[in-house]
């Protein structure tokens, strides 16, 4: 199994920017594609973004895309997410996930997860 850790979280104003990170433990060995999720309050949890094994593909929720950029350091089994121009409507507890497997899965298929970090942008 992978254990997952998020930090990076924290309160921001309209316009600024956070960096996110994951860090994974256990069996990492394997090959395994990574996720950012995020739930705001009343709201089901959805995918913000993805990357593949190599970091060779990405994907992006249309509402982050040009604003969010994921990236990975397989070296240090981590994984990051820095968000830049935020708005209020970013504000969620963001969840990190992770997959068995090199390429990007569905969006259910992620079988670990961390414990969520929290986001609060400000207007």
């Amino acid at each position: 199994q992978v254990q997952l850790v998020e930090s990076g979280g924290g309160l921001v104003q309209a316009g600024g920017s956070l960096r996110l990170s994951c860090a994974a433990s256990g069996r990492t060995s394997r090959g395994y594609a990574m996720a950012w999720f995020r739930q705001a309050p009343g709201k089901e949890r959805d995918i913000v973004a993805a990357i593949s094994q190599s970091g060779g593909s990405t994907y992006y929720t249309d509402s982050v895309k040009s604003r969010f950029t994921i990236s990975r350091d397989n070296a240090k089994n981590t994984m990051y997410l820095q968000m830049n121009s935020l708005k209020p409507e970013d504000t969620a507890v963001y969840y990190c996930a992770a997959d068995y497997g090199l390429g990007i899965p569905s969006p259910i298929q992620y079988d670990f997860w961390g414990q969520g970090t929290q986001v609060t942008v400000s207007s």
